[in-house]
């Protein structure tokens, strides 16, 4: 199973919308997620400073930074088998 690390915003009257999506699409996509949820203003100001971001969340995959949930879906996107129709065989 990949892993995957998730870091995402979780503040006592705000949830990340993006941060929940991406949890939700490696999940989906069968990532084990290591998930460290930032939960104060401070918290995630200093994380997004440490890691030159400007927004949450952020997403790693064996240890690659992929970067947030649109990065993630591109990511997952391009790593997928293209299908091939029965005449292309």
């Amino acid at each position: 199973m990949p892993k995957a690390t998730l870091y995402r915003m979780d503040l006592p009257n705000y949830t990340c919308g993006y941060g929940t999506a991406a949890r939700d699409l490696l999940r989906a996509n069968g990532f084990e997620i290591e998930e460290h949820i930032l939960r104060t203003r401070r918290e995630t100001d200093d994380f997004k400073d440490k890691h030159n971001i400007t927004t949450t969340p952020l997403v790693f995959i064996e240890g690659q930074k992929i970067g947030g949930y649109t990065d993630l879906r591109k990511h997952l996107k391009a790593r997928k088998p293209k299908k091939k129709w029965f005449w292309q065989r």
